[in-house]
């Protein structure tokens, strides 16, 4: 038994390399290059040794300390990832309308940078890689392009085939590709071992100190080297804590560190290559299985951005800061492993003009990190309402922690701020569109609850009071009516009754929460009330992480006595339609006609909840918002 579990453990950690740290994992390819050039400075003994020193004490800060030692602790339920995070602090501030409100805004700020960043990672990764064709040989440069777009449209294409099937040889690629990170910075090392003195954090203030403003500037740079290590915390819930953590220590950051520092080491002794430290590394011989692992390794980063974003947006449009959307499974077993559409081909639209636009990984480079440092900021806020309020640390250890993160977290972001005018404008204009859909969807539904809730006060107590005095004509069978939290007697009930005058022999009136934690426990999953003239009232809890399916809840609830034989069911349900109205909108009135345009196009509940649909009836309800 210990040898099995033993070797899940292995198989988890190994697997953790091919999902966790692809992003961070790549960096190699560009980050260094690109602090030493970013500044226009020399590429003397004191500039690189003070450039690697930043770049060492940014990941201990930032990777090791914050988010391998404080944010993973972090945990909703197991989950991890911004939502999980706002999710947990909110819970606190539930009473107190303006932090939560306040909070809310952070969270989905964070939430919407991380679209940013999910365009700008395959683009960035898969180019720096295939640009080590260049290096090979000078006369392929002008298939850079082409390749890049090749690989990067037929990563998106392959998509709807889902990663079960490929995910298992991730791990074992992105060990190789961290053992080659090790090796080909080790021996560089072993011939210049004066580059360890990088290791004193006095260079890295030294550099800062002495280079001013360009110091400024090649922070913007050296956050390149930390970008990843969000991926950490978001993908906690799908290995645990524990295989994060050792694959970190044992395997990732050893291997980062030996490649920095032998970068650091060949640019002391060959100053020319700093045109492209990484691939200079090795000698001429290796340099095309380099590129060819290198791509590998950008590939299996990008699936692991992607896949992020769908799990985001899963997430998003549970917690009702999206509009649903189509969501296919594809794999039988695991319930994580999803595709979503119009998401996919979104990230492919978004990511080939990216590429087209910028054309080299350089360019790029000024486009990155500010979405990421973004995130950081966001991450740090929200650990500040956990600790304090859900941790229950007092003020002063708080403060000094958050502050101490802060005060690295805001040099990264105002560091990157002069490249707005670069690049960076692309992914800030990405975070503010999604915050306006997320923003503009949330306060949408809030109000059409409340005008469904007004138009209709009629409670289900009331209703059957109703029926009782009057009892209407009763058919053989079950009706199912889905009916939203808190709205009462259902409105497509009501709607059924008006025109076809007859009720089902049983009605069952269903009602799907979705709670801010991410799974259920069986025991909370279902609470079944029984009422009057054979009604009942089935309410089913779900997580954010969860994907109703309204048949195999109906199954699972005989077990509770309920009545239910799926040849005799019909669901009943409304389609809803906001009209915008120009005279005293709840919202400006672009804000309600986005709002209309996102609800009409959103999918439907029957699909989304996978509810037969042979047996679905809908009644149109308009509303105006």
């Amino acid at each position: 038994m210990a040898h099995t579990q033993k070797d899940n453990q292995s198989g988890l950690l190994i697997a953790a390399l091919g999902v966790v740290y692809g992003d961070i994992g790549t960096s190699p390819l560009y980050a260094f290059r690109e602090s030493l050039q970013v500044g226009a400075i020399d590429h003397g003994l004191s500039s690189v040794l003070g450039v690697l020193s930043l770049i060492f004490w940014a990941i201990v800060a930032v990777v090791t300390i914050k988010y391998i030692c404080f944010v993973m602790r972090a945990d909703n339920n197991g989950e991890g990832g911004v939502l999980a995070l706002l999710a947990l602090a909110l819970r606190p501030a539930e009473k107190r309308r303006k932090v939560h409100r306040v909070l809310l805004t952070i969270g989905l700020i964070g939430a919407a940078l991380f679209y940013g960043d999910a365009i700008i990672t395959p683009a960035i990764s898969v180019l720096s890689a295939v640009e080590g064709l260049e290096v090979a040989t000078p006369a392929l440069k002008p298939f850079i392009l082409p390749v890049t777009l090749g690989i990067l449209v037929g990563l998106f294409v392959i998509q709807y085939h889902g990663t079960a099937r490929v995910g298992k040889f991730f791990g074992p690629i992105m060990l190789l590709w961290f053992g080659t990170l090790g090796v080909i910075g080790l021996l560089q090392i072993i011939q210049s071992p004066k580059i360890l003195a990088a290791l004193n954090p006095l260079y890295g203030l030294t550099f800062i100190y002495s280079h001013g403003y360009a110091a400024f500037i090649t922070l913007g740079a050296v956050v390149l080297a930390v970008t990843g290590g969000e991926a950490l915390y978001a993908d906690m819930g799908h290995f645990g804590k524990n295989p994060i953590r050792q694959s970190w220590f044992l395997v990732v950051f050893p291997a980062l560190l030996l490649n920095y520092f032998g970068q650091g080491a060949l640019v002391l002794s060959q100053p020319d290559a700093i045109e492209n430290p990484f691939y200079l590394l090795v000698p001429g011989w290796g340099q095309l299985p380099l590129v060819i692992l290198a791509t590998a390794a950008t590939i299996i980063a990008s699936q692991a951005v992607i896949s992020g974003a769908y799990s985001l947006t899963h997430q998003a449009l549970q917690l009702g800061f999206l509009p649903r959307v189509a969501i296919n499974h594809t794999s039988e077993s695991e319930r994580g492993q999803i595709y979503l559409p119009a998401i996919n081909w979104a990230l492919l639209i978004a990511v080939t003009g990216l590429v087209l636009a910028f054309r080299s990984s350089s360019a790029l480079a000024s486009a990155y990190g500010i979405a990421v440092t973004g995130t950081m900021l966001v991450d740090t806020i929200l650990l500040y309402f956990v600790a304090r309020h859900v941790w229950r640390w007092n003020v002063a250890n708080t403060g000094a922690l958050i502050s101490a993160f802060l005060l690295v977290d805001l040099a990264f972001f105002t560091a990157n701020t002069p490249k707005i005018v670069e690049g960076a404008w692309f992914p800030l204009l990405v975070g503010l569109l999604v915050y306006t859909v997320m923003s503009t969807w949330r306060r949408g539904r809030a109000i059409l609850f409340k005008k469904l809730r007004y138009r209709n006060s009629l409670t289900v107590d009331e209703f059957l009071k109703s029926i009782a005095i009057e009892p209407p004509s009763r058919v053989p069978g079950t009706a199912v009516f889905l009916a939203a939290p808190g709205e009462g007697a259902p409105h497509a009930l009501l709607h059924n009754l008006k025109f076809n005058k007859i009720l089902h022999e049983r009605v069952i009136i269903l009602t799907i929460l979705i709670e801010e934690i991410p799974r259920v426990a069986w025991e909370n999953r279902y609470h079944l009330i029984k009422l009057e003239l054979n009604f009942c009232h089935l309410t089913a809890h779900f997580g954010f992480m969860e994907f109703p399916d309204v048949p195999k809840i109906f199954e699972e609830c005989q077990t509770l006595g309920l009545d239910y034989n799926p040849m005799e069911t019909s669901f009943f349900l409304s389609r809803v339609r906001v009209l915008p109205r120009k005279e005293e909108p709840n919202m400006a009135l672009w804000r309600e006609k986005l709002f209309a345009v996102m609800l009409k196009n959103a999918t439907l509940a029957t699909d989304f909840f996978r509810v037969p649909t042979n047996q679905v009836m809908e009644f149109d309800l308009r509303v105006e918002i």
